[in-house]
């Protein structure tokens, strides 16, 4: 683990001093968790990619319209690792005139997951069933339909799995069973 890095509980205590929507926080464990999930496919550290996950948000909700510039500045100033520094950075490629390119699969699977986390959360909401109880047809056909989640950027989720090295449909499979640890 790297030593600086908050723990899980740290984090949650910065997570809850910067962002009070509670939308925006199960966000963060979201992600945080499929990112852990896949560290662990991959053989990475999970605690980083838990973290990078967990806080790659920590400015929207102050700093929409520069995020994750305030984040970036924050995250260096705490000597966070620059892999992380650097997914966040990435993850916000062709929003608010960022331009960095993923370099790394742990930036690469921010951007795979940030979205289409989305995208199960308004599943979730319309099927109250358990993540792991989803079928992985459900979730790509709700992918196609541009009308079901609007918000939702499918080409940022479609690049982000081009980088990483998987399909849409081993990406959706992996969610699942990743956020089979959230109830």
């Amino acid at each position: 683990m790297n030593s600086s890095l908050p723990t899980k509980e740290q984090a949650k205590e910065l997570l809850y001093e910067h962002v009070t929507d509670e939308y925006q926080r199960f966000h963060a464990l979201m992600v945080g968790t499929v990112l852990e999930g896949y560290a662990e496919l991959f053989g990475e550290d999970p605690h980083l990619w838990f973290i990078t996950g967990y806080l790659h948000d920590l400015d929207f909700q102050k700093y929409p319209t520069t995020h994750p510039g305030e984040s970036m500045k924050w995250f260096a100033e705490w000597k966070y690792p620059q892999e992380l520094i650097h997914a966040v950075h990435a993850h916000a490629l062709g929003y608010n005139g960022y331009t960095q390119e993923p370099e790394t699969k742990l930036a690469a699977a921010l951007i795979a997951c940030d979205e289409i986390c989305g995208i199960f959360y308004a599943y979730r909401k319309l099927n109250p069933i358990a993540y792991n109880e989803i079928k992985p047809s459900s979730i790509l056909k709700r992918l196609k339909e541009k009308g079901f989640a609007p918000g939702i950027k499918r080409e940022d989720i479609e690049y982000g799995c081009q980088k990483l090295g998987v399909t849409m449909e081993e990406h959706v499979k992996n969610l699942i069973a990743f956020l089979g640890k959230i109830t």
